[in-house]
């Protein structure tokens, strides 16, 4: 590990000083940590964590090396790393590379030799603000200033910056499931579990209207997670609107769940800290079961707007703070959740809302 000395600055002052590890430079965005033990490189290349310095609370980061098939996109999206003992040498005979080295070619800006437990009790009580890393500047009122112009994550439409900029096809073409994607950020997992199912799927940048996504003769469509405000998306809320009066089978996952919840009238908000990590109780109201979740959202449904909503039905909850953590609608075939069923890190509970999907959609083919 490189000794450079580095500076973790908090938007409310609160200094931390470390050691850089991979890339030298500054990075700025939101703070955030993620509670998982494992799957870090599948973490790092989730493009819902676009914008955010990462805390991981496990304190060995980087210790089997990265390798080069453990990905959720095709490059990095956290704007920075934070660890305590991120680790440059690693055990595992299949990595192709170690973790700085990794982090360098992305041009990832991190910081080891943290305490991340008394960081993330600091973070859990005073909740998300933005935060920058340098290990080039010393100067923290240069640090300051920089840091001053970060926007906050409230009101960013993020989609845009991680969102596939042309159309592809997945999957055999000739199924007869065919599903119109709409990637506001998709991790490359959800799509192995559709086309796994037995789906072909067409993926349509964020932006695509309702009119193109019909050219592909769709029997259901997916509403991917991906990074942001919901709010702040006028564009995919009224694409999604026009998506339910079509009458077929709809899935959305995360930033799609918030999606679908706005296109009925039901609003999101900004959450103290939001839930990241691969061991989140979740209980199913319908079956009265409960899942061990994978999670990643700083946004979430208003649980009493949506709880009011003649037409939404609540379906699933955290047991940790009774958030909203699925719903269906009563009288169309359109569900969501706002964890990752496909769990690329974590356990496979929650893989049973694909065959869900899947199901709905086969009793719409003629």
């Amino acid at each position: 590990m490189s000794a450079t000395p580095a500076i973790l600055l908090l938007a409310d002052g609160h200094v931390l000083h470390g050691k850089s590890f991979g890339k030298i430079g500054t990075a700025a965005g939101e703070i955030c940590f993620n509670t998982g033990m494992t799957g870090y490189q599948e973490v790092f290349t989730d493009p819902s964590y676009y914008g955010q310095i990462l805390i991981m609370n496990n304190v060995h980061i980087g210790n089997y090396g990265t390798k080069n098939t453990d990905v959720e996109s095709s490059s990095v999206k956290i704007k920075g790393l934070i660890g305590r003992n991120l680790e440059d040498k690693y055990s595992r005979i299949q990595a192709d590379s170690s973790l700085s080295d990794y982090l360098i070619k992305n041009n990832i800006v991190s910081i080891a030799d943290i305490d991340t437990r008394a960081l993330v009790t600091y973070i859990r009580n005073k909740g998300a603000m933005n935060c920058i890393i340098s290990s080039e500047i010393t100067d923290i009122e240069e640090l300051k200033a920089k840091l001053a112009k970060v926007p906050e994550m409230e009101g960013l439409d993020l989609a845009d910056e991680v969102t596939t900029k042309e159309e592809y096809e997945l999957g055999n073409p000739t199924s007869p499931i065919k599903i119109a994607v709409l990637d506001f950020g998709i991790k490359m997992n959800i799509l192995k579990n559709l086309t796994n199912r037995g789906a072909h799927v067409r993926v349509h940048p964020a932006h695509t209207p309702l009119k193109r996504l019909k050219e592909f003769s769709p029997n259901g469509y997916f509403l991917s997670n991906g990074p942001g405000d919901p709010a702040a998306m006028p564009y995919a809320i009224a694409t999604v609107k026009e998506i339910i009066q079509e009458g077929l089978p709809v899935f959305g996952i995360c930033l799609g769940h918030q999606l679908l919840a706005l296109a009925n009238g039901v609003p999101t908000y900004k959450m103290h800290l939001g839930h990241r990590g691969l061991n989140h109780p979740v209980k199913n109201k319908i079956t009265g079961l409960s899942e061990i979740s994978t999670q990643n959202h700083g946004f979430a449904v208003d649980a009493d707007k949506i709880n009011e909503h003649k037409e939404l039905e609540v379906t699933h909850v955290n047991l940790n703070d009774e958030s909203i953590e699925g719903f269906r609608m009563i009288n169309k075939p359109v569900f969501s959740v706002q964890y990752h069923p496909e769990a690329t890190p974590g356990p496979h509970d929650s893989r049973y809302l694909f065959d869900d999907f899947i199901k709905e959609i086969k009793k719409n083919i003629k």
